[in-house]
């Protein structure tokens, strides 16, 4: 049995017309947010980094003592960035040493923030006495530093939801005291890993 009166299509127009609106409204914000990809324009830098102590002794401990200056640029001229949650962790030959949380933080437009993470302490670090054999006979280190973030965009009053992206950092620091020509050349980071 069917409903004919108006009674029956009232329900219905009105939820065709907010189903209309709120497509219409994804599809708003989906072309916008293609247009603008704010990730895509934020830059990382790893613009110095102080290696005091680096060695390892015979059981395998890894002792280490690392600063990192992190350049974080939004060029964005109409969108902020909140940093809700940092964690930086720093690797070597792909074997995390040590995790450090940093402040979370409001980037505002065309900004430059600098972040220092401090790593500092021991840690067993079993089969890289190799590596380290090499790198410390070249006078450099290879280190990475990855960020985990948890971020939104802000564009006038809106707020997007939290992205979680992942920036990779690659570089080569000399231990302090060692060969004096030997010195920290900047880096450019990555996203995605």
């Amino acid at each position: 049995m069917g409903c004919f009166g108006i009674i029956c299509c009232v329900p219905k127009c009105i939820f065709k017309i907010i189903l209309s609106i709120l497509i219409a409204l994804g599809l708003a914000v989906l072309i916008v947010w293609l247009i603008l990809r704010p990730i895509n324009h934020l830059k990382f830098n790893v613009t110095d980094a102080s290696l005091t102590q680096f060695n390892i002794t015979g059981n395998d401990m890894l002792h280490y003592d690392l600063a990192v200056d992190l350049n974080l640029r939004n060029p964005n001229k109409k969108i902020g960035v909140y940093y809700d949650q940092i964690e930086a962790r720093a690797f070597y030959d792909g074997r995390r040493f040590d995790s450090v949380m940093l402040t979370p933080f409001y980037q505002g437009h065309k900004n430059t923030t600098i972040l220092r993470p401090v790593f500092k302490g021991q840690r067993l670090l079993p089969n890289v006495q190799g590596e380290y054999n090499k790198d410390m006979v070249d006078g450099k280190f290879n280190v990475e530093v990855k960020l985990y973030l948890k971020m939104r965009f802000k564009a006038g009053v809106v707020k997007t939801t939290k992205f979680k992206p992942r920036v990779k950092c690659e570089f080569e620091v000399p231990l302090a005291g060692s060969n004096p020509a030997i010195g920290f050349t900047p880096k450019k980071c990555g996203y995605g890993y």
